[in-house]
């Protein structure tokens, strides 16, 4: 499996090109539809169940970063690559700086995690509301409108920026054959402990062993974890 340089198609999307190596998997995955009609199910659900209950804390964490940068943005999009290389905006709660996307060259060399990711435990751009929001994933909450538009799931891998694609190997690259989602494998199993051979290796274990089941434990150990979690930042 290939994806081709880094350009965007008139489709928003990245060139995918299935090699013989992981055609079986995707096959696997293809006819996997009762599951994935009860995933879907289940994402409309949770999603917009969540949304309704989790308002007042929408409400609450948008006043908090107004509070503390006025002139910044609530909301914090970024464009992020999907099922079959296809390319959305993904959304959070602004937790760093407005010019944060411009002050990471000058940080890359002290990047904490292994392979096509970045992670940086006192990342400097990082607001003071920002480290309780990425300490308890409250950041994330707003994924839940991509799960209700159906570009991301409930569970499935994180989907990646476009400029950790371009560094991906063909093994590597099965990670995009699937909907990525909020939580997953990786997220239950160290988060930022995890290096990212680590991430993909669980990922895979993920798409080769997803069920109904395993979605709902995912879910209810990210639940525990927003609680009780040490490992974000």
């Amino acid at each position: 499996m290939a994806i081709s340089k880094s350009s965007i198609d008139t489709d928003n999307s990245l060139t995918i090109n299935i090699g013989q190596e992981t055609r079986n998997l995707k096959e696997k995955i293809e006819n996997q539809k009762n599951y994935l009609f009860a995933k879907r199910a289940m994402d409309l659900i949770g999603s917009l169940t969540g949304i309704i209950l989790l308002s007042p804390v929408f409400i609450v964490i948008a006043l908090l970063i107004k509070l503390e940068d006025r002139k910044g943005s609530i909301i914090f999009k970024q464009l992020r690559v999907g099922k079959d290389g296809k390319q959305f905006y993904i959304y959070k709660f602004r937790s760093m700086v407005t010019n944060a996307e411009e002050l990471l060259d000058k940080l890359l060399d002290k990047n904490e995690t292994t392979g096509a990711m970045f992670k940086m435990k006192n990342d400097p751009r990082v607001t003071r509301i920002g480290h309780f929001i990425r300490k308890t994933s409250i950041d994330e909450l707003p994924q839940l409108f991509n799960v209700l538009v159906g570009n991301m799931s409930l569970v499935g891998p994180r989907p990646p920026l476009p400029r950790e694609v371009e560094k991906y190997s063909n093994y590597d690259k099965q990670r995009l054959l699937v909907t990525p989602g909020c939580t997953g494998l990786w997220q239950v199993s160290g988060r930022s402990n995890v290096g990212f051979k680590k991430m993909v290796k669980l990922d895979l274990e993920y798409i080769e062993n997803r069920s109904f089941i395993l979605d709902i434990r995912i879910i209810i150990q990210t639940m525990l974890l927003m609680l009780w979690s040490k490992n974000a930042f």
